[in-house]
């Protein structure tokens, strides 16, 4: 009937606490789960895409910086007299560009006044091509390297990339070496251009804040596009303000895109990497979806399971719900209940057990207090009196013979009236670390009251008033040494009686001679040691 009653109070009540808490789980987690994963997932997403536009704009320094490294070698080395024949410079241009054809168009040299000087590859109406109003001339007359606009070639008629070096003589800048790539040459953009992420085709872009165009894209029609107006796209216009990384932003059709944008070094230029957000966070859905059906599933699972799991798990507490009460009532004694599993229970049935420890340390501290000074630590004179009829009955058993040293300290009134009895008790508690150095674990040594101390020695043979005497020496010498108290030195003597028995003598008569003993001393007015035999 008990079982009972205890089945209806808890595991009911649990049971059905679960099931409301499963359902308003399933509830929530259906609703906050999308949110959640979209935001994780943009996240994950984002970073992917920063990875992605990193590595490609890193490819494009590396393929950027080998043009100008061999463009400005070129400048230097090509001879200033080579420009006054142009057949000469042709040839000249023709044995470089075979051996490093990073320059897809050409190679030519242009004078100041834009007229090229010769090329190669070489194109017959490039000659009668005034190059002066190209930036990347106008830049280099000036003396230093430049990546011209990407535009569409006069002679070629396909997008391209102009580079240009000045050629430097006697401090002059007499003509401009210019090295031209097709944006679509291979081993050039091609990693941009051809890289699709999923199935997605306008994956890549690559702008020119400086030009304010689009350079190239995987989406081949946008390249030598102008950027979008101001206004148009709200993280277009962040990174023309300086952003880079990577967001999930909206596109001028007001879709959801992640985006990253991400800086190549030596141009300026902006790699961008974007994703459809229907393509991004097309797991949101599915997981949502395959959330609610395993949910339900679970919930039948569950309540089958519940009912049986949940007396499983409470059953070690009731099992020590009834040890425990035989324990109360006597029928077993009172121990450590048994810890069948770590859990809450496990955890609840360990706590009772630290508690029956906790009393029967208290109950050990108790007899602790009862038979040791508080003080110093030492037995008593309780314990004293206990462990001197035991070292009696054994002394007479063995035939063997002990003796009692009672010692007391010599000026100690003085510290008490100088320093305080805070000081006194330091003193003491030094004291009785002192001679507890000088005797054997054996041995009993023991604070009485006071500054009285008393230290019995056990299973001593027929020079026991020699051993005892050298026992005493050594408590003599422990004293030699100056007290530090309070930053004071204090000098205390002692004067100790001995008393030597055997197993035939009485405990009191054994303490009240060692004490007479001590008093001897004590009448000299100096520290010593006297024996009494009994």
């Amino acid at each position: 009937m008990r079982s009972k009653r205890l089945s209806d109070s808890i595991i009911i009540r649990l049971l059905a606490l679960s099931l409301a808490i499963m359902i308003f789980g399933v509830l929530s987690r259906y609703y906050a789960l999308g949110s959640f994963l979209r935001q994780d997932l943009g996240q994950v997403v984002s970073e992917q895409q920063l990875a992605l536009a990193g590595y490609v704009a890193h490819d494009i320094d590396d393929k950027i910086r080998q043009r100008k490294a061999l463009l400005s070698r070129l400048a230097t080395a090509l001879p200033p007299e080579l420009l006054d024949q142009p057949d000469a410079l042709r040839a000249w241009l023709k044995e470089r560009y075979q051996y490093q054809p990073l320059f897809s168009i050409g190679l030519f040299v242009v004078r100041p006044d834009g007229r090229v000087i010769a090329d190669y590859p070489e194109v017959p109406h490039r000659m009668q091509v005034n190059y002066g109003d190209r930036d990347y001339i106008r830049q280099s007359l000036q003396g230093r390297f430049y990546i011209g606009k990407a535009t569409t070639g006069r002679s070629s008629g396909v997008p391209v990339l102009p580079m240009s070096a000045p050629v430097q003589a006697s401090g002059e800048v007499p003509a401009v070496l210019v090295g031209v790539t097709a944006i679509a040459a291979p081993g050039f953009l091609d990693l941009l251009q051809q890289s699709r992420i999923g199935d997605h085709r306008d994956s890549f872009l690559l702008i020119s804040p400086r030009d304010h165009q689009i350079i190239t894209a995987s989406q081949s029609e946008l390249t030598l596009q102008p950027m979008p107006e101001p206004g148009r796209d709200p993280l277009h216009d962040q990174a023309m303000a300086g952003y880079r990384g990577a967001a999930v932003a909206a596109t001028p059709q007001g879709e959801e895109e992640v985006r990253a944008i991400v800086q190549v070094p030596s141009t300026g230029w902006l790699v961008v990497a974007k994703l459809p957000g229907r393509d991004a966070f097309a797991t949101v859905a599915r997981v949502q979806h395959f959330t609610l059906r395993q949910a339900l599933i679970a919930f039948v699972v569950f309540s089958l399971l519940a009912c049986g799991g949940m007396y499983i798990v409470l059953r070690p507490l009731f099992r020590a719900a009834r040890h425990a009460d035989r324990m109360t009532r006597g029928e077993l004694p009172l121990e450590p209940l048994p810890i069948h599993r770590k859990d809450e229970v496990g955890y609840l049935i360990a706590s009772f057990n630290r508690l029956l420890r906790k009393l029967e340390d208290k109950q050990t501290e108790l007899a602790q207090m009862a038979h040791h000074d508080s003080l110093t630590g030492l037995p008593n004179r309780l314990l004293l009196s206990d462990r001197l009829h035991v070292a009696l009955a054994q002394a007479q058993r063995r035939e063997t013979r002990l003796a009692l040293l009672f010692m007391d300290l010599d000026s100690f009134k003085m510290i008490n009236d100088t320093l305080g009895h805070k000081a006194g008790d330091k003193v003491l508690w030094q004291a009785a670390q002192r001679l507890s150095g000088t005797v054997r674990q054996s041995d009993t040594l023991a604070r009485i009251g006071g500054d009285e101390f008393v230290l019995l020695l056990s299973d001593l043979d027929d020079k026991a008033e020699d051993i005892a005497r050298t026992v005493a020496d050594k408590c003599l010498e422990a004293f030699d040494t100056p007290f530090l108290v309070s930053g004071t030195s204090c000098q205390l003597g002692i004067s100790i009686g001995i008393a030597i028995g055997d197993g035939y003598s009485n405990p009191d008569s054994l303490l009240q001679a060692a004490d007479q003993a001590m008093y001897r001393v004590k009448k000299t007015g100096s520290s010593g040691s006297a024996t009494i035999t009994l």
